[in-house]
């Protein structure tokens, strides 16, 4: 079986500097821990992707096709196809003053962060500090390398849900399954996430590239509950917006006792009428016989 474009596989991959063997990306625990790029915040093992939806980078994502599922493959990508090439206009040269006002010490190695005229922000690494100049290179760290990708394709995920599932995985991999529900259409997906412990923000960007992914699936119309809109919306706001569904609920149960009480008052006024009525019809009854038996005594007595 080969993966092809849209295709929702599952993969276990490393990949490393050729020049150097310097290992820079991988998920695996145990390669990451003898790396030193280990993070206890990360999460390792295999990663669901979405083939040419740009989940890896964009070399390693068309490489991908064609593959066979259930492999090893290694995958080698120059420059233009992994991090770009060097471009010497992103190295540019600040004063020391400019980094002592901001409170940095520059020296050499450091990375830094710089804020432009326009507000952009650029991550950077200081090459050199002299004579009251500091030069910073804007390039990625890896630009000009050539990458290879070490990558076990485990297996290729079929089903509408599956799919949805794994997506979810990758963009909220700490989501509590458990209270999500998922109804998938022929163009539609609606998920419900439930209650869940994550930080909303979390979830809000979750919630965002999920969309992205599922669109480029073929999907037109994704719903999520809660929504991003009321994700967003302040303490105060779903403070008042409780409230006003709370009096709603209380109006309702008012109005249903209230109803309830009419129907009860209906229904004994209904009883009490029926009751007269049959106890009326009983008495008419009771007169006809009496005056029957009236008529028939004087009848005999006049005989």
């Amino acid at each position: 079986m080969k993966v092809a474009k849209k295709d929702v596989i599952r993969l276990h991959y490393t990949g490393k500097i050729k020049e150097t063997g310097e290992i820079f990306d991988t998920t695996y625990e145990d390669v990451a821990k003898e790396a030193g790029i280990y993070n206890e915040k990360g999460i390792y093992g295999p990663v669901p992707i979405a083939v040419g939806a740009g989940h890896v980078i964009k070399g390693l994502d068309e490489a991908l096709e064609g593959l066979e599922v259930g492999k090893k493959h290694t995958i080698e990508l120059p420059p233009e196809k992994a991090f770009g090439k060097r471009d010497p206009k992103l190295i540019k040269t600040f004063t020391i003053g400019q980094f002592r006002r901001q409170g940095i010490y520059p020296f050499p190695g450091l990375d830094v962060e710089i804020e432009t005229d326009s507000g952009t922000k650029l991550k950077g690494r200081i090459i050199s500090v002299s004579s009251g100049r500091v030069r910073v290179d804007f390039n990625h760290p890896y630009a000009g390398k050539t990458v290879i990708y070490e990558v076990e394709i485990l297996e290729k995920i079929d089903g509408p849900i599956e799919k949805v599932k794994a997506l979810i995985e990758l963009r909220i991999p700490r989501i509590d399954f458990e209270k999500v529900q998922i109804e998938v259409g022929e163009n539609d997906v609606k998920i419900d996430f439930g209650e869940q412990a994550i930080d909303p923000r979390t979830l809000v960007l979750g919630e965002i590239l999920l969309e992205s992914d599922l669109k480029f699936l073929g999907y037109e119309k994704i719903e999520f509950k809660p929504s991003v809109e009321e994700l967003l919306k302040p303490p105060e706001a779903k403070m008042e917006e409780e409230i006003e569904e709370a009096e709603a609920k209380e109006e309702v149960e008012e109005k249903t006792e209230e109803k309830a009480e009419e129907t009860k008052e209906e229904t004994e006024e209904t009883t009490e009428t029926v009751k007269e009525e049959k106890a009326e019809k009983q008495e008419k009854k009771t007169t006809k016989r009496r005056t029957r038996r009236t008529s028939k005594g004087r009848k005999k007595k006049n005989e």
